[in-house]
């Protein structure tokens, strides 16, 4: 029985899941910003406690792997790579775009597209492309939103968007097979992926993981005073 811990923190959503064998057995999120490292933490205990389980029942830890907030990503994946390290137990990661399209497959058919988006700050998202069944047809990329995007993908079938980054989109996209979707990130679509990586020994290293942020990090000086950061 695979006990595997989930970790979502490439958002304002600050979440964690439980899942064993892939089935969902709890969660506990908060959707607030610049908690991730404050409450992360808490969460898990609380998580434990409330479920009954400890950290060393764990079999692995799964990770939201990017893209996303690049304080966010790193808060999670330190602590995911902590709890792997201390149980030795197998870090998995989990592309988040990924894993926000997983929420939809159910009400998918055949023929149709699921494009997950990320705000990506002014008008950049984080996108990719994926069939009815999950598998990736476009992988994740920063894009500037701009006039009548993925017009391909509409006039073959209907397209769910979803995620926090559906409001830039919903301003200029107006098309009979768009479906938008109020869904955001959440650790508990991530492990049925985490328990198929599992299943195939599809692990992380500890000393080399590093999240895929797609854009690099960038510190803005003040323009008054260029010493001042």
């Amino acid at each position: 029985m695979a006990l595997i811990l989930s970790i979502e923190s490439a958002t304002s959503i600050c979440s964690v899941a439980l899942h064993q064998n892939g089935f969902f057995l709890g969660l506990i999120e908060l959707n607030q910003e610049n908690v991730h490292a404050k409450k992360l933490i808490l969460l898990i205990e609380s998580l434990f406690k409330n479920l009954g389980f400890k950290t060393k029942d764990l079999d692995a830890v799964a990770v939201s792997s990017g893209p996303g907030s690049y304080t966010g990503l790193r808060i999670g994946v330190s602590i995911a790579k902590g709890l792997a390290y201390a149980h030795d137990i197998p870090l998995i990661g989990v592309d988040t775009l990924r894993a926000l399209a997983h929420q939809v497959i159910p009400i998918c058919s055949d023929g149709d597209f699921i494009i997950p988006l990320m705000d990506a700050r002014r008008m950049e998202i984080y996108m990719s492309i994926l069939s009815s069944k999950g598998e990736i047809v476009e992988s994740s990329k920063p894009l500037i939103v701009e006039d009548n995007p993925f017009l391909e993908y509409l006039q073959n079938g209907k397209v769910y968007f979803l995620g926090d980054g559906v409001e830039k989109l919903k301003r200029i996209l107006d098309h009979p097979n768009a479906v938008f979707s109020n869904i955001l990130n959440s650790s508990r679509s991530m492990g049925e992926l985490a328990f198929d990586k599992y299943q195939k020994s599809e692990f992380e290293s500890l000393a080399y993981f590093e999240p895929n942020y797609l854009k690099e990090f960038r510190v803005i000086a003040s323009k008054k005073n260029p010493l001042i950061i």
